[in-house]
């Protein structure tokens, strides 16, 4: 990211804190979130590191090189894609579990308990079944959140979203994919139930560039202790 980036999107981070209102606040020390591509897990990660002082913990799909392959032949670059993105959130979440739990704590955009989401969709069995040994050896020790954040939205806006991002490695991911994986993102949300869980219909927040729908959320959020929560908000917001 160039500098010129960098100090604008600094700016805008900025811009949303001063939305905030955390005094007295009791802000949970772990928090996840989750969502199909897309959806704004990142954007929003970004916004609660900066406005709690967290540190951010990112998936950084960028850096596997196999996705690309993975969008244009999924058959081929399944399992190399896969076990990538697993071996890389285990190291983060060990690097977590090893850290100093008293000092200020963290924020992520991934959930590690849903990896195995995205291999029942693009895993064939035989492959599956190797993945799932592996995963199984890796995160025995990873840490509960003390809240997970599940953003979610219908196909066509996801869809929407990904072009207007226009990342080349994304290009080619199909609408059968996307709407498999969102499938699969429901499915999984509905039986979750380790952590307390806000359930948000993001099809209408604005994330990126709305500082009063990220303050109604955090203040929605922040009211969370226990159980499962639904997050609505109305178009006029």
């Amino acid at each position: 990211m160039s500098d010129s980036n960098t100090r604008a999107e600094q700016a805008t981070l900025d811009s949303f804190d001063r939305k905030l209102d955390l005094e007295g606040r009791e802000l949970p020390r772990y928090i996840a979130i989750e969502g199909p591509i897309g959806v704004g897990k990142t954007t929003l990660a970004k916004h609660l590191a900066k406005s709690l002082n967290y540190d951010l913990l990112l998936e950084n799909a960028q850096d596997n090189p196999f996705l690309e392959r993975f969008y244009n032949d999924p058959a081929s670059a399944a399992l190399p894609t896969q076990l990538h993105f697993l071996f890389e959130r285990t190291k983060q979440i060990e690097n977590l579990r090893q850290g100093d739990m008293f000092q200020p704590v963290r924020v992520a955009d991934f959930l590690i308990d849903k990896d195995p989401l995205f291999a029942s969709v693009t895993l064939d069995n035989d492959e599956l079944r190797l993945y799932q040994q592996v995963y199984n050896q890796l995160t025995i020790d990873a840490p509960t959140p003390d809240l997970v954040i599940y953003l979610q939205a219908p196909n066509e806006v996801l869809q929407g979203r990904i072009n207007a991002r226009g990342v080349v490695a994304e290009r080619s991911i199909s609408a059968d994919y996307l709407h498999r994986l969102n499938d699969a993102y429901m499915n999984f949300f509905h039986y979750y139930d380790r952590a307390p869980l806000l359930i948000v219909n993001a099809a209408e927040l604005d994330l990126a560039n709305n500082p009063d729908h990220y303050a109604q959320l955090v203040d929605y959020m922040l009211r969370i202790k226990s159980g499962r929560h639904y997050y609505n908000p109305t178009p006029t917001l």
